[in-house]
């Protein structure tokens, strides 16, 4: 019966070993992904004024309808 026990621990161990393994090979491929991506926010259109923050669109108005804003 130790046996068995024992066997069931490494099996554990190893699924515990690979999930780890697996989760940051996951991680460091996502991190590549964000660092070969071009930077699209540091590319912004001008429109020809300083102020190009937020604007009422008609989406938003919809959206502030739907959601009763």
């Amino acid at each position: 019966m130790s046996d068995k026990r024992k066997t069931g621990a490494i099996a554990r161990r190893e699924f515990l070993k690979t999930a780890g393994i697996a989760t940051g090979a996951v991680g460091a491929a996502a991190a590549a992904a964000v660092v070969a991506r071009p930077a699209m926010a540091a590319t912004a259109p001008q429109t020809g004024t300083k102020d190009a923050g937020y604007r009422e669109t008609e989406h938003v108005r919809k959206y502030y309808e739907s959601a009763r804003f």
